[in-house]
C-alpha cells in the first residue's frame, strides 16, 4: 500500500527552491504490486529531500472540490476516463501547490536535484519525438503557462472537442499551447522514464479493461451531454 503522505527515508539538507520539494502521484488505488512498490521506492532514494504525496481517485475529486470554482468541478466530472481525470488533476494541484508530478510507473534516471535547477520556476520533459509529455511535470505554484494549459483542457472538455485522452486532456494539449513557446525542458531518457519496473499488467492489474488507450475505446472518454 502506498502511504498517502511520508517524509524522507534519507535526511538530506534542504537547500532554497522556488519549485516546492513535493513529488505529486495519484492512482486508482493505493494498493498496488510489488513492481509498482519497488518503482515507487526507488523515486524515494532519487529524491530523499521530496515529500511524497498521493492521492486516490476520491480524493482527486474531494481536492478539487475544496480548492476549485464549481465549474471546474462540474467540468472534471465530465471525465469518465481515470487518465483523462488524472491529467486535468495534475494540473490543478501543481497550480495551487506547486511542486513535481510524475505517473506512478515513471522512475526518475538521476537524483530529481540534479534536473531541477533550485532557481527554476518550471520545467516540462520531451521525448525522443521531440514534443512534449505530461507524464513528469516540475512547477511553482500559480504558473501563467499551466494556467493556459489548464484552460485548454477545461475548455476542450466544454466543448466536447476529442473522443482521444492524448488530445482532450492530455500531452496533445502541452504541444498545442505551449509548442511555440521557449519553455524549459529537459531530455527523457537522462530525467525519468516509464514502465522499466512494471509492465501494463501490474500497472494495471486493478482495471481488466487496462490502459487509457485501450479503455477509451471501451468507454467514452466523456459523460454523455446533459
Amino acid at each position: 500500500m502506498l502511504p498517502g503522505r511520508c517524509s524522507s527515508l534519507i535526511a538530506t539538507k534542504k537547500g532554497a527552491s522556488a519549485i516546492p520539494l513535493t513529488i505529486w502521484q495519484t492512482n486508482f488505488t493505493n494498493r498496488v504490486t510489488l513492481p509498482v512498490y519497488l518503482n515507487y521506492l526507488f523515486n524515494r532514494l532519487m529524491a530523499p529531500h521530496h515529500e511524497h504525496r498521493f492521492m486516490v481517485t476520491d480524493e482527486r475529486e474531494t481536492f478539487i472540490r475544496e480548492h476549485f470554482p464549481p465549474e471546474i468541478l462540474k467540468t472534471y466530472l465530465q471525465l469518465q476516463i481515470g487518465a483523462a481525470q488524472a491529467d486535468l488533476w495534475r494540473l490543478l494541484v501543481l497550480q495551487k501547490y506547486g511542486g513535481v508530478y510524475m505517473d506512478i510507473d515513471a522512475h526518475l534516471v538521476w537524483p530529481l536535484h540534479w534536473s531541477i535547477p533550485p532557481e527554476a520556476t518550471e520545467l516540462y520533459l520531451r521525448i525522443k519525438t521531440g514534443e512534449i509529455s505530461n507524464y513528469f511535470i516540475a512547477s511553482a505554484p500559480n504558473n501563467p503557462r499551466l494556467q493556459r494549459v489548464i484552460d485548454r483542457v477545461v475548455q476542450n472538455i466544454r466543448e466536447r472537442s476529442s473522443e482521444n485522452v492524448y488530445n482532450l486532456t492530455g500531452p496533445g494539449v502541452f504541444n498545442e499551447v505551449l509548442g511555440s513557446d521557449n519553455v524549459p525542458t529537459t531530455y527523457y531518457l537522462t530525467t525519468v522514464n516509464q514502465g522499466n519496473f512494471t509492465n501494463e499488467f501490474f500497472q494495471y492489474i486493478d482495471k481488466p479493461q487496462g490502459k487509457w488507450t485501450k479503455e477509451q475505446h471501451k468507454v467514452s472518454v466523456l459523460k454523455p451531454p446533459q
